[in-house]
């Protein structure tokens, strides 16, 4: 008998994945992405609702991301094809075809993918089972009522593969070396390591006591050079969503009395060995003190303040972390990649291990139920 295998996938399907800032989409804008090797159009309708295309027209494959966005009757919007003018509503169905008796044939119709709001991040599911936007990490901290003081929402792409940024984030002994003294210093690489798991998270904890502040910590806390407790909890979430909860406190004291840092980490793969990498970081500070010496904290209120720390983050990711990742990937691309290359792996590498050996398990089990043979109909 005949049998019909679907294609194994190498991404994760059935998970969300963060796309882009909802504020860089304005009402009757558009945007091409590339995301999991799925070129895909973005855009927010006249209306204010989102929408996802496969970024291709069903008649000669055009890009409809080059099209035009038109208003329909019932108020929803559609996007016309450059080409020869086919659009395509929000569900991905042909609404009109220009051509001969205007017949639409269902054959025209294309994949639209399910999108969802929240946490000021528009996301994307790929998968074919039911979109739960309550599976999206939490994220509620860069929402709109939020408390804290929130750095700017950026975004950088990056010639290299997820999975290596998320390495690099689950491994912030790196700090110490490759962002010295602005992000970390000896007292941070010699931290203690707890280390958690679940079926679809891992998380790495880094406690340190009574050590010289970096001077990205520092200049957010107290801003005096003074010794501090300090505690880094970055959690990763399947796909490629990380949350770093980190702060300073002074030495013996609670954790509530210094200052926290909740970092934003989105990494949405593009194709092989390219990514795009939303950062954002809010701040929480002890400022329920009337004694302006004590339990008050600096950084991001002040301006001057608030453009250095801008900077240093920038600055580290942008010229530090992207250059070391990028030649990383060219030389794991050289041999024939990660799994080929087999790098030697240390103690300190044991969270970025398990995030893979998670992920990887997830890919698995969805190709098991993907490659369920069907019989060809008369075999």
């Amino acid at each position: 008998m005949g049998r019909f295998i679907v294609a194994p996938v190498s991404y994760a399907r059935n998970l969300w994945y963060a796309v882009m800032w909802a504020d860089r989409l304005e009402p009757g804008e558009m945007r091409s992405v590339t995301v999991c090797e799925q070129d895909v159009i973005i855009f927010r309708q006249l209306n204010g609702d989102i929408g996802a295309l496969d970024d291709r027209c069903s008649h000669r494959f055009a890009p409809l991301s080059r099209g035009t966005m038109c208003a329909e009757p019932d108020g929803s919007s559609s996007i016309e094809c450059p080409y020869h003018g086919l659009r395509f509503g929000n569900d991905g169905s042909c609404v009109a075809n220009p051509h001969g008796s205007g017949r639409i044939p269902s054959s025209l119709n294309i994949r639209a993918y399910a999108l969802a709001e929240r946490h000021s991040m528009i996301w994307m599911w790929l998968g074919d089972e039911p979109s739960d936007p309550n599976r999206i990490p939490d994220y509620s901290y860069l929402d709109a009522d939020a408390p804290g003081i929130v750095s700017k929402r950026d975004t950088l792409t990056m010639n290299v593969d997820y999975q290596l940024v998320i390495d690099n984030l689950l491994d912030l002994s790196h700090a110490a070396f490759l962002h010295k003294n602005t992000l970390g210093n000896k007292g941070t690489s010699d931290a203690d390591v707890t280390i958690d798991e679940g079926p679809t998270w891992v998380s790495v904890a880094r406690t340190a006591s009574a050590i010289e502040p970096p001077e990205l910590f520092d200049l957010m806390f107290r801003n005096d050079g003074e010794p501090i407790d300090f505690w880094s909890i970055m959690r990763w979430d399947a796909p490629s969503c990380l949350r770093h909860d980190s702060g300073a406190h002074a030495p013996g004291t609670e954790r509530t009395t210094g200052m926290t840092v909740i970092g934003t980490h989105l990494v949405t793969p593009a194709g092989k060995g390219s990514c795009t990498y939303h950062v954002a970081a809010v701040r929480l500070g002890d400022d329920r003190s009337d004694d302006q010496s004590v339990g008050r904290t600096h950084g991001d209120d002040d301006p001057v303040i608030a453009e250095r720390l801008s900077a240093m983050r920038r600055f580290a990711f942008e010229e530090q972390d992207k250059p070391i990742l990028e030649a990383q990937q060219r030389a794991y691309d050289a041999v024939g990649g990660f799994e080929a290359a087999r790098p030697v792996m240390l103690t300190i590498d044991a969270g970025p291990l398990r995030a893979r050996r998670v992920l990887k398990r997830i890919v698995e089990r969805e190709n098991t139920r993907r490659s369920i043979p069907f019989a060809i109909a008369g075999d």
